[in-house]
């Protein structure tokens, strides 16, 4: 592998762990900003896949869909199916709580859920990723 695209999928992971601190940080405050957290939460997913795709040449577009990625990346790793309803389940969050509206804040359990969901994908691609891609600790 070149060093481009070395550096490439490892700063995608790199970004995608510090979008996971940053949700658990939020999260943990006085006055947890789950809003804001939760947000941190679908990015954490979103990089880990965008880590995995340019790894296989897989070009994409500039989206927000964690579950098309994962569509995108099933090709290439079929396991990638498994974590489906858990892409489904982030992807809002790009923008359900960034904006004025009808619900301002999620609940401790769709946190939860979040984190949960966008740390399964991002150690999953940990798992299939060669060590030299991986993001210095």
């Amino acid at each position: 592998m070149n060093e481009p695209k070395r550096q490439l999928v490892q700063g995608w992971l790199t970004k995608a762990r510090r979008d996971l601190t940053s949700a658990h940080v939020l999260a943990a405050q006085v006055e947890p900003l789950l809003d804001t957290a939760v947000y941190h939460c679908q990015q954490a997913g979103e990089k880990a896949v965008k880590a995995f795709l340019p790894f296989h040449d897989c070009e994409f577009e500039r989206i927000h869909d964690v579950e098309r990625l994962v569509r995108l990346a099933m090709p290439y790793e079929g396991r990638f199916a498994e974590f489906v309803g858990s892409a489904r389940l982030l992807t809002p969050y790009a923008t359900f709580f960034r904006y004025p509206g009808i619900t301002v804040e999620p609940t401790e359990s769709e946190f939860a859920q979040a984190i949960l969901a966008a740390t399964d994908i991002y150690e999953f691609a940990l798992s299939i990723l060669p060590v030299d891609v991986l993001p210095e600790i």
